[in-house]
Protein backbone atom coordinates (compact mmCIF):
# COMPACT_ATOMS: atom_id res chain seq x y z
CA UNK A 1 0.00 0.00 0.00
CA UNK A 2 0.71 3.94 -0.32
CA UNK A 3 1.02 4.04 3.08
CA UNK A 4 4.21 2.36 3.37
CA UNK A 5 5.89 5.02 2.12
CA UNK A 6 7.61 7.93 3.43
CA UNK A 7 5.40 10.63 2.12
CA UNK A 8 7.00 13.66 3.59
CA UNK A 9 10.98 12.49 1.94
CA UNK A 10 9.45 10.65 -1.05
CA UNK A 11 8.75 11.72 -4.43
CA UNK A 12 5.61 10.96 -6.29
CA UNK A 13 6.25 9.51 -9.67
CA UNK A 14 3.05 9.77 -12.15
CA UNK A 15 3.01 8.15 -15.31
CA UNK A 16 5.59 5.25 -15.75
CA UNK A 17 6.55 5.96 -19.68
CA UNK A 18 10.05 6.22 -20.56
CA UNK A 19 10.87 9.42 -18.91
CA UNK A 20 8.53 8.82 -16.14
CA UNK A 21 10.28 5.34 -15.76
CA UNK A 22 13.78 6.13 -16.06
CA UNK A 23 13.47 8.86 -13.52
CA UNK A 24 11.51 6.89 -11.29
CA UNK A 25 14.34 4.01 -11.26
CA UNK A 26 17.53 6.63 -11.56
CA UNK A 27 15.81 8.43 -8.09
CA UNK A 28 15.63 4.70 -5.96
CA UNK A 29 19.40 4.22 -7.25
CA UNK A 30 19.52 7.41 -5.41
CA UNK A 31 18.23 6.10 -2.23
CA UNK A 32 14.92 7.85 -2.82
CA UNK A 33 11.72 6.35 -1.97
CA UNK A 34 9.24 6.43 -5.18
CA UNK A 35 5.75 5.83 -5.64
CA UNK A 36 4.88 4.96 -8.82
CA UNK A 37 1.40 5.99 -10.33
CA UNK A 38 0.13 4.95 -13.86
CA UNK A 39 -3.32 3.66 -14.98
CA UNK A 40 -1.61 1.38 -17.28
CA UNK A 41 -1.18 -2.02 -15.20
CA UNK A 42 1.22 -3.38 -17.61
CA UNK A 43 3.55 -0.46 -17.51
CA UNK A 44 3.54 -1.11 -12.84
CA UNK A 45 3.78 -4.97 -14.12
CA UNK A 46 7.79 -3.61 -15.53
CA UNK A 47 8.23 -1.45 -12.20
CA UNK A 48 7.11 -3.34 -9.70
CA UNK A 49 10.16 -4.33 -7.01
CA UNK A 50 11.95 -1.94 -8.94
CA UNK A 51 10.16 1.01 -7.17
CA UNK A 52 9.91 1.32 -3.41
CA UNK A 53 5.72 1.16 -4.83
CA UNK A 54 3.72 1.55 -7.52
CA UNK A 55 0.05 1.91 -7.74
CA UNK A 56 -2.36 2.15 -10.49
CA UNK A 57 -4.46 5.06 -10.45
CA UNK A 58 -6.17 7.78 -12.44
CA UNK A 59 -4.17 10.67 -11.66
CA UNK A 60 -6.73 13.25 -13.46
CA UNK A 61 -9.28 11.94 -10.59
CA UNK A 62 -8.56 14.36 -7.54
CA UNK A 63 -10.60 11.66 -5.01
CA UNK A 64 -8.18 9.06 -6.03
CA UNK A 65 -5.14 11.48 -5.73
CA UNK A 66 -7.07 13.12 -2.14
CA UNK A 67 -7.09 8.71 -1.11
CA UNK A 68 -3.27 8.23 -2.21
CA UNK A 69 -2.56 10.68 0.28
CA UNK A 70 -0.68 12.63 -2.86
CA UNK A 71 -0.94 16.04 -1.06
CA UNK A 72 1.69 14.73 1.81
CA UNK A 73 3.99 13.89 -0.62
CA UNK A 74 7.27 16.53 -0.34
CA UNK A 75 7.64 16.32 -4.59
CA UNK A 76 6.09 14.87 -7.54
CA UNK A 77 6.94 14.36 -11.00
CA UNK A 78 4.15 14.61 -13.64
CA UNK A 79 5.95 12.16 -16.26
CA UNK A 80 2.60 12.41 -18.91
CA UNK A 81 3.75 12.73 -21.84
CA UNK A 82 1.69 12.90 -25.33
CA UNK A 83 -1.79 13.15 -23.32
CA UNK A 84 -1.71 16.69 -22.45
CA UNK A 85 -4.84 17.45 -20.96
CA UNK A 86 -4.02 14.40 -18.68
CA UNK A 87 -0.89 16.25 -17.97
CA UNK A 88 -2.55 19.66 -17.56
CA UNK A 89 -5.41 18.24 -15.60
CA UNK A 90 -2.67 15.93 -13.42
CA UNK A 91 -0.47 19.15 -12.07
CA UNK A 92 -3.57 21.02 -11.38
CA UNK A 93 -4.98 18.95 -8.88
CA UNK A 94 -1.59 18.26 -7.51
CA UNK A 95 -1.39 22.24 -6.89
CA UNK A 96 -4.97 22.03 -5.72
CA UNK A 97 -3.77 19.81 -2.67
CA UNK A 98 -1.03 21.57 -1.73
CA UNK A 99 2.26 20.11 -3.22
CA UNK A 100 5.25 22.00 -2.57
CA UNK A 101 7.32 21.11 -4.96
CA UNK A 102 5.75 19.84 -8.42
CA UNK A 103 7.46 19.13 -11.82
CA UNK A 104 5.78 18.62 -14.90
CA UNK A 105 6.89 16.92 -18.50
CA UNK A 106 5.87 18.86 -21.61
CA UNK A 107 6.40 18.25 -25.46
CA UNK A 108 6.24 21.61 -26.74
CA UNK A 109 6.85 25.40 -25.69
CA UNK A 110 3.01 25.69 -25.34
CA UNK A 111 2.10 22.95 -22.97
CA UNK A 112 4.97 24.19 -20.82
CA UNK A 113 3.39 27.41 -20.88
CA UNK A 114 -0.29 25.72 -19.68
CA UNK A 115 1.65 23.90 -17.34
CA UNK A 116 3.16 26.68 -15.45
CA UNK A 117 0.10 28.72 -15.37
CA UNK A 118 -1.46 26.42 -13.57
CA UNK A 119 1.22 25.56 -11.19
CA UNK A 120 3.57 23.36 -11.63
CA UNK A 121 6.79 24.81 -10.43
CA UNK A 122 9.57 23.22 -12.46
CA UNK A 123 9.01 22.63 -16.23
CA UNK A 124 10.76 20.56 -18.18
CA UNK A 125 11.07 19.34 -21.71
CA UNK A 126 13.42 16.81 -22.63
CA UNK A 127 13.36 16.26 -26.34
CA UNK A 128 13.78 20.07 -26.68
CA UNK A 129 16.48 20.28 -24.02
CA UNK A 130 18.51 17.68 -24.99
CA UNK A 131 18.22 18.48 -28.91
CA UNK A 132 19.44 22.08 -28.15
CA UNK A 133 22.02 20.40 -25.93
CA UNK A 134 23.35 18.62 -29.16
CA UNK A 135 22.92 20.75 -31.11
CA UNK A 136 26.00 23.14 -29.27
CA UNK A 137 27.92 20.12 -28.72
CA UNK A 138 28.07 19.34 -32.96
CA UNK A 139 28.59 22.81 -34.28
CA UNK A 140 31.13 24.25 -31.97
CA UNK A 141 33.93 23.05 -30.19
CA UNK A 142 32.20 22.91 -26.93
CA UNK A 143 32.83 19.41 -24.87
CA UNK A 144 29.33 19.82 -22.51
CA UNK A 145 26.37 22.65 -22.48
CA UNK A 146 23.73 23.09 -19.69
CA UNK A 147 21.70 25.65 -20.14
CA UNK A 148 21.15 26.72 -16.61
CA UNK A 149 18.64 29.74 -17.26
CA UNK A 150 17.12 31.33 -20.37
CA UNK A 151 19.98 32.14 -22.53
CA UNK A 152 22.38 32.01 -19.84
CA UNK A 153 24.61 28.32 -19.66
CA UNK A 154 27.71 26.75 -18.05
CA UNK A 155 30.01 24.98 -20.70
CA UNK A 156 33.21 22.45 -20.57
CA UNK A 157 35.73 23.66 -23.32
CA UNK A 158 39.39 23.12 -24.41
CA UNK A 159 41.49 26.17 -23.30
CA UNK A 160 42.43 28.37 -26.80
CA UNK A 161 45.64 28.14 -27.70
CA UNK A 162 45.76 32.26 -27.41
CA UNK A 163 45.27 31.64 -23.51
CA UNK A 164 48.54 29.54 -23.10
CA UNK A 165 50.92 30.43 -20.83
CA UNK A 166 48.98 33.49 -19.45
CA UNK A 167 47.06 33.83 -16.26
CA UNK A 168 43.64 34.65 -16.43
CA UNK A 169 43.85 38.08 -14.97
CA UNK A 170 45.87 39.00 -18.15
CA UNK A 171 43.29 37.66 -20.95
CA UNK A 172 40.59 40.22 -20.28
CA UNK A 173 37.83 37.52 -20.50
CA UNK A 174 34.76 38.41 -19.46
CA UNK A 175 35.80 42.45 -20.48
CA UNK A 176 36.08 40.63 -24.24
CA UNK A 177 33.24 37.48 -24.40
CA UNK A 178 30.92 38.75 -21.02
CA UNK A 179 31.82 34.96 -19.32
CA UNK A 180 33.32 33.76 -16.38
CA UNK A 181 35.95 31.35 -15.97
CA UNK A 182 35.33 29.43 -13.01
CA UNK A 183 36.73 25.62 -12.85
CA UNK A 184 39.82 24.15 -14.73
CA UNK A 185 41.03 20.62 -15.11
CA UNK A 186 44.72 19.72 -15.83
CA UNK A 187 45.38 16.93 -17.76
CA UNK A 188 45.14 13.77 -15.56
CA UNK A 189 43.47 15.77 -13.03
CA UNK A 190 40.39 17.00 -11.40
CA UNK A 191 38.54 20.51 -11.87
CA UNK A 192 39.50 23.42 -9.78
CA UNK A 193 38.09 26.81 -8.65
CA UNK A 194 39.54 29.38 -10.94
CA UNK A 195 41.40 32.40 -9.61
CA UNK A 196 42.56 35.31 -11.64
CA UNK A 197 46.13 34.14 -11.21
CA UNK A 198 45.31 30.52 -12.53
CA UNK A 199 47.77 30.36 -15.54
CA UNK A 200 46.23 28.33 -18.65
CA UNK A 201 48.18 25.48 -20.12
CA UNK A 202 47.91 23.71 -23.63
CA UNK A 203 45.57 20.83 -22.89
CA UNK A 204 43.28 22.52 -20.09
CA UNK A 205 39.82 21.98 -19.85
CA UNK A 206 37.80 24.85 -18.92
CA UNK A 207 34.03 25.49 -17.37
CA UNK A 208 32.62 29.11 -18.29
CA UNK A 209 29.76 30.58 -17.54
CA UNK A 210 27.63 33.61 -19.16
CA UNK A 211 25.23 34.10 -21.96
CA UNK A 212 24.90 31.44 -24.12
CA UNK A 213 25.56 33.56 -27.00
CA UNK A 214 29.30 34.75 -25.21
CA UNK A 215 29.59 30.93 -23.92
CA UNK A 216 29.64 29.92 -27.44
CA UNK A 217 31.70 32.67 -28.85
CA UNK A 218 34.68 31.95 -26.30
CA UNK A 219 34.10 27.83 -27.26
CA UNK A 220 34.95 28.70 -31.03
CA UNK A 221 38.06 30.60 -30.46
CA UNK A 222 41.06 28.74 -31.15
Amino acid sequence: MADKVNRGDAVMVIGLGRFGGALATELVLRGVEVLGVDNDSRNLQDFSGRLTHVVCADSTDADAMSQLGAGEFGRAVVGIGTDIESSVLTTSILVDLGLADIWAKAISRQHAQILRRVGAHHVVQPEADMGERVAHLVTGRMLDYVEIDEDYALIKTKAPGWAEGRALRELGIRKTYGVTVVGVKKPGAGFTYATPDTVIQAGDTLLVTGDAEGTERFSEET
